[in-house]
């Protein structure tokens, strides 16, 4: 009974803890979808592949969301027609390279500032480095869920319709300067299509934001409900004794460490005081595992994941993180001790 009682406290913390980002996330998806000129913001992103890379990883200090806010935001970009490179390293970089991150971790290992500035660049390298390797793929559609694709368009030019008037068409329209009018109640995709040329007012575009919050809520929330529930669970189940023995070697300290982030799933803007509490007994490479490894991939981040990418594509980024991750970590501390 008691164990039960300590999984539902820690479903309910964990859920109440990501909610409030996941919402921050949503918002900025919708304010990209309704506010941003996707033609500019593709205009200003770098034809270089790595310097796109690097954009996208950098993004974070514009969009400062965490592992619960990132995945709407980087699920826009992709419909937006934004580069994988981009989209990916935003992904992967954002819930630790951002000002509240940076900030907190200052303040829980201001005595150890190496942890701080290894945590960005390490997260940095990742980020695009993944994004390097994603982007080689000439076209992502086979890696993204359907729902996505269908928002990001078909990769063949659509066959020639005969011109129909918009007002002989079903549908709600305003009509905008003499022969221009905008549909409503056109998918979201299509609104920025005929926003591209016809700028609704903004009294038109605040109901269409908050509609694109309540479809994307409905679905992210229910996701990150079912891995909140799923974290909850593993905590409970798995003895954290049995993970943090595991924790004295230079190898075994940062698998460790990584299991736990991976367990634990504690939202990035806090995880650094989490981790301070195994300061004295685990290596700062373990302590940087923790930090870089855990906001990139989760138990109850997966299940967010799944509204953008197809189960193997997920693998495939499990895996180069932690791959990833375990190196760079693993060289601190033969470096280190």
């Amino acid at each position: 009974m008691t164990q039960l009682n300590n999984g539902i406290t820690l479903f309910f913390s964990l859920l109440i803890e990501a909610m409030p980002f996941l919402l921050i996330g949503v918002l900025f998806s919708s304010l990209l979808l309704l506010f941003v000129d996707e033609q500019k913001l593709l205009t200003v992103i770098p034809k270089n592949v790595v310097l796109a890379a690097l954009a996208g990883s950098l993004m974070g200090f514009m969009f400062p969301v965490c592992e619960c806010g990132n995945v709407p935001v980087a699920r826009r970009l992709l419909s937006k027609g934004a580069p994988t490179a981009v989209a990916i390293g935003f992904l992967l970089a954002a819930p630790a390279v951002n000002p509240v991150v940076f900030w907190a971790t200052w303040i829980a290992f201001r005595d150890q500032p190496e942890i701080v500035f290894l945590r960005l660049g390490f997260t940095l390298f990742i980020a695009v480095a993944i994004a390097l390797i994603f982007s080689a793929q000439a076209d992502m559609r086979p890696f993204l869920q359907d729902n996505l694709t269908r928002l990001m368009g078909s990769p063949q030019p659509a066959p020639v319709e005969p011109e129909v008037s918009p007002l002989l068409r079903s549908g709600t329209f305003l009509m905008q300067a003499p022969g221009q009018v905008l549909q409503l109640d056109a998918p979201p995709a299509q609104v920025m299509a005929q926003a591209t040329t016809v700028q609704p007012p903004l009294v038109a575009r605040l109901p269409l934001v908050v509609d694109n919050m309540v479809l994307e809520l409905r679905e992210l929330g229910a996701v990150l409900v079912i891995g909140s529930a799923i974290a909850a669970f593993v905590q409970v189940a798995i003895p954290r004794e049995v993970i943090l023995n595991l924790g004295q070697g230079p190898v075994t300290s940062i698998l460790a460490m990584m299991v736990l982030a991976l367990v634990v799933s504690i939202c990035s803007t806090v995880d650094s005081f989490f981790a301070l509490s195994f300061a004295s007994t685990f290596t700062g490479g373990a302590l940087l595992a923790f930090l870089v490894f855990g906001p990139m991939i989760d138990l109850k981040n997966i299940g967010l994941l799944l509204t953008v990418f197809k189960g193997r594509a997920i693998v495939y980024l499990f895996l180069l993180a932690a791959q990833l991750t375990f190196l760079l970590t693993l060289v601190m501390n033969l470096y280190t001790g």
